[in-house]
């Protein structure tokens, strides 16, 4: 049996211990296709409460752009990177014996604010001891050459990866979920981060509308082939309250289902070059958010375990 390159295991053998992500949520983030800046409405798949648990609902009406001139909520904020690392670095130690932490920035676009926000926000989760870097989970159109040049600086001595979204490389296919830019954007974006000397994390969706088993890992290769570092592979699901939701109670959308899931995912690990690690194999929701797939609220382990099952066929562990 082999080992698959998981996250996990590339931080294990380069820091000699468990490492783990501590997600974070930020009031006062959004996106440019919320804002109206490339789109509104957000992608059609999109209620970002639904996996941002740490994202407490506000009445808090100020939203930063890569524009604000000034941040009057920035105490508040650096007060939730502190309280969320905080509580959730306790917790994982208890449950995860994890020793060290990436923090994880999770929710919108966390590079879409005025770097003097960015660079106050990044190092006060760099000032807890046991956090050795971080991860910025963002979009190809809302990061500037200064956060990039300031990240690169933080390499040097940090654990430091950006994460964009690349869901599909099919432009009909970004134009039907609003995504607010193209293929083009990512792979620019993805590149030159990559020639700076940074380390990038990719995110794929399979079962994106129209697409089929060809286009699923299409993007996948062409992704590989970006350059990308590492991965996380995650089915469409659709939660309520979301543009997608419209379309599956008309009918005009059909998710994918396990078994179809697992066989994309099987194809695309295949074509992955070894050095590419995996950060998620799967994703889901458990609450009464989600419409479908169902199989996508069964919890973690019930969707872990027919993965393993198959991945076992193939001689591979997780």
């Amino acid at each position: 049996m082999k080992n698959l390159n998981t996250f996990g295991r590339y931080l294990k053998k380069k820091y000699k211990t468990k490492v783990t992500k501590v997600p974070l949520s930020i009031s006062g983030f959004t996106c440019p296709n919320i804002d109206g800046t490339v789109a509104k409405g957000g992608c059609t798949f999109c209620l970002n409460d639904s996996f941002s648990p740490n994202l407490v609902s506000s009445k808090e009406r100020f939203f930063l752009n890569l524009n604000s001139k000034s941040n009057p909520i920035l105490d508040k904020q650096l007060h939730d990177v502190y309280s969320q690392l905080h509580h959730s670095i306790a917790y994982q130690k208890r449950v995860l014996e994890s020793e060290k932490f990436l923090a994880y920035f999770q929710s919108f676009t966390n590079t879409y604010a005025p770097f003097s926000t960015l660079k106050a926000l990044y190092d006060k989760s760099l000032e807890h001891k046991e956090v050795i870097g971080l991860s910025i989970g963002t979009r190809s159109d809302s990061v500037s050459d200064e956060v990039l040049e300031y990240l690169v600086e933080l390499s040097k001595t940090k654990e430091v990866w950006i994460e964009y979204g690349i869901q599909s490389i099919y432009d009909e296919t970004l134009k039907k979920i609003n995504r607010g830019h193209d293929a083009l954007n990512v792979e620019t974006a993805i590149k030159k981060a990559k020639k700076m000397g940074l380390k990038v994390c990719g995110h794929l969706i399979f079962g994106l509308p129209n697409e089929t088993k060809e286009m699923m890992l299409n993007s996948a290769k062409a992704s590989y082939d970006w350059g990308i570092d590492s991965v996380k592979y995650h089915p469409l699901y659709v939660v309520k309250n979301t543009l997608l939701a419209n379309d599956y109670k008309k009918g005009e959308f059909t998710p994918i289902s396990r078994e179809e899931y697992i066989d994309v995912l099987v194809e695309a690990i295949r074509l992955k070059p070894d050095e590419v690690s995996i950060q998620r194999l799967t994703a889901g929701i458990d609450n009464d958010t989600l419409l479908a797939p169902l199989w996508c609220g069964d919890g973690k382990n019930q969707m872990i375990q027919p993965i393993r099952e198959a991945f076992a066929k193939e001689g591979w562990l997780i």
